[in-house]
């Protein structure tokens, strides 16, 4: 199969009946209450731009992008972090909203690396994917100002780099580090224009990253990023496989060009891990091509011979 995409609807589901409807850019949908206006958008199939939010974690409301009209209430809400309510209204597309996110958008690339074509996440770039859905097709800002284009990349993590010059702070890979892993290895450090991702003051390598992954598969951009796909290239398919290793039963998504394995993508909607996994999963898939692998069944013809 081809590289496998799964579905984002921006934020997580809310428990219950769907009991709230609202109107989508013409188009009704009922859901539960408490689901944000993002999600609700999503299961018309209405995609509202968005860079802050994932649906594997709580709402930010940060990166500014998925603003929304909604009739009745002044201003431009943010849909990830704006509730849903009976009757409610919401307009996702208009020219007002456009030249919104256009001016994000600006900002945005203002102060990243324009070195799309040679990037290791080029094709699955989130942050290269909104820039093309808000219509973006100019920076009327240059690089002259101040900017963190020269800011260093960590690469002492044996199975990641953190390339800070393309952070845009989006606090993905801290959400995921604190709401999914549990871990707290990473933080937002510094005010304003100075604010960026942290692991405690440290390297990765020396600060409490316990390298399961889910910083890399939150990051929207090529910022965290496998050594894997830097060296190989990313991957082209994908086959839905078990994690070899304990019992728990993890579902990966095995990614390869042809057939090399580039990546082990924990799978959101395995049973076990719900898109998450250990580090034994995530990285330690040297075993698939290793001269010592056995390829076929070792039977023994009795009982005393040996394994």
């Amino acid at each position: 199969m081809s590289l496998l995409k799964e579905p984002d609807l921006g934020t997580p589901a809310r428990p219950g009946p769907a009991t709230v409807s609202i109107e989508v850019d013409g188009m009704p949908v009922t859901v539960p209450e408490g689901t944000s206006v993002m999600r609700a958008a999503a299961l018309t199939g209405v995609d509202i731009p968005k860079l802050c939010a994932t649906d594997t974690l709580e709402a930010f409301g940060s990166c500014r992008l998925c603003l929304v009209e909604i009739d009745g209430r002044r201003g431009t809400p943010a849909s990830c972090t704006t509730p849903v309510a009976e009757g409610m209204r919401v307009r996702t597309q208009t020219p007002k909203l456009e030249k919104l996110r256009q001016g994000v958008m600006e900002l945005y690339i203002s102060d990243h690396p324009l070195d799309c074509l040679t990037c290791s996440a080029n094709g699955d770039c989130e942050l290269q994917d909104m820039s093309g859905a808000v219509g973006l097709r100019q920076v009327r800002y240059g690089y002259s100002g101040e900017n963190h284009l020269d800011a260093p990349t960590d690469s002492s993590n044996p199975y990641f780099d953190f390339e800070a010059s393309k952070c845009i702070a989006c606090s993905r890979c801290v959400r995921a580090c604190g709401e999914i892993q549990g871990t707290f290895a990473l933080t937002i450090e510094g005010r304003g224009f100075g604010s960026k991702v942290s692991a405690g003051g440290t390297s990765f390598m020396a600060s409490e990253c316990v390298s399961c992954g889910a910083c890399v598969q939150a990051c929207p951009t090529a910022t965290l990023q496998e050594k894997s796909v830097v060296q190989l290239g990313m991957p082209s398919r994908t086959v839905l496989t078990t994690c070899a290793y304990c019992g728990v039963g993890c579902s990966f998504k095995a990614e390869l060009r042809g057939d090399e394995l580039v990546r082990m993508v924990p799978y959101k909607d395995g049973g076990a891990n719900e898109g998450h996994s250990c580090v034994k999963g995530r990285f330690a898939f040297g075993y698939a091509t290793h001269p010592d692998r056995q390829l076929s069944p070792m039977i023994r013809e009795r009982v005393t011979d040996e394994w």
